[in-house]
């Protein structure tokens, strides 16, 4: 797991440790230091905690006149013990939408697993975007891990979505393809 970077090719046109509007503004890594570890396996240093043990991200992308973020997850979301959601929620998301992010991609391909728990946290992040034209898409999430996740009914907060050559995009046209897919299945 340690080999697993987040994606990098588009950080050229965006940096969360530089965007002041970012819940990880400011946040230093080291590029030779493993710390962060999802179980008994270290994750490479610049994937970004949040509160959870087993759950990473990285802000790939936001762009705040379009109202929208793309995040790529790593690790295993763990409602039932972890409360994950909880942690994304009150860390990440409300952050970003008290700046106007209503529209969360996140890019689940890397999520190993799901354990669900109540879903009070999805539907209050749902409830929270609705009103602006929001939502949240999962993409690429592996079989099991959506499977997982229908079954704690989560596809009724969030879609999901398949994008195999994701990272063939620039991060407007990625939003944009997901933008028009989210109009066709909500």
């Amino acid at each position: 797991m340690h080999e697993l970077e987040p994606f990098y090719n588009w950080r050229h046109l965006y940096i969360a440790e530089e965007d002041e509007q970012s819940p990880f503004y400011g946040t230093e890594h080291s590029e030779f230091e493993y710390t962060n570890a999802v179980y008994n396996y270290y994750i490479h240093p610049q994937w970004d905690e949040f509160g959870s043990r087993t759950l990473y991200m990285k802000v790939l992308f936001a762009d705040y006149d379009l109202n929208y973020a793309i995040i790529e997850l790593l690790g295993e979301w763990n409602d039932a013990v972890e409360n994950d959601i909880m942690q994304l929620k009150r860390d990440v998301a409300d952050h970003m939408i008290a700046h106007g992010i209503v529209k969360f991609v996140l890019i689940a391909e890397n999520v190993l697993n799901y354990h669900s728990s109540d879903r009070e946290y999805y539907d209050e992040w749902n409830e929270d975007i609705s009103d602006a034209g929001g939502w949240i898409a999962v993409v690429n999430a592996p079989e099991q891990t959506q499977r997982e996740m229908e079954a704690g009914k989560l596809h009724r907060n969030m879609r999901f979505i398949e994008s195999p050559r994701w990272r063939t995009f620039q991060p407007g046209d990625f939003f944009q393809f997901v933008d028009n897919t989210m109009l066709r299945l909500w």
